[in-house]
């Protein structure tokens, strides 16, 4: 498992969260705020998986130069999964998935 902060849609952060801690950030999505459309999960390693209201999903590790990559319309319980697979370590799966380039807003 790696060490991992999951940043909350209107703030907060948790430290190596359990799965309910995941599944209640996803929650708070289900209402609309422009001002705060996403929330994260962070490794200490550079990798970032956020989450957006809209279904957009972006993942990318920044330190390294890898991604952006994005996918649209992802339901929340696939978002949970990609969370979890992040947590575990479980890069090549990730890499796998059906990612665009870019952050997927064009």
């Amino acid at each position: 498992m790696l060490n991992c902060y999951l940043t909350k849609r209107w703030g907060g952060t948790i430290q190596n969260p359990q799965p309910g801690d995941l599944a209640s950030a996803l929650n708070e999505l289900s209402q609309n705020d422009q001002e705060h459309p996403d929330c994260s999960l962070n490794t200490e390693e550079g990798w970032s998986l956020s989450v957006f209201e809209s279904g957009l999903v972006v993942f990318e590790n920044i330190e390294i130069g890898e991604g952006p990559k994005h996918m649209h319309a992802v339901p929340r319980n696939v978002a949970l999964e990609l969370w979890q697979l992040l947590q575990a370590n479980e890069m090549s799966l990730l890499q796998q998935k059906p990612w665009g380039e870019g952050y997927g807003n064009t």
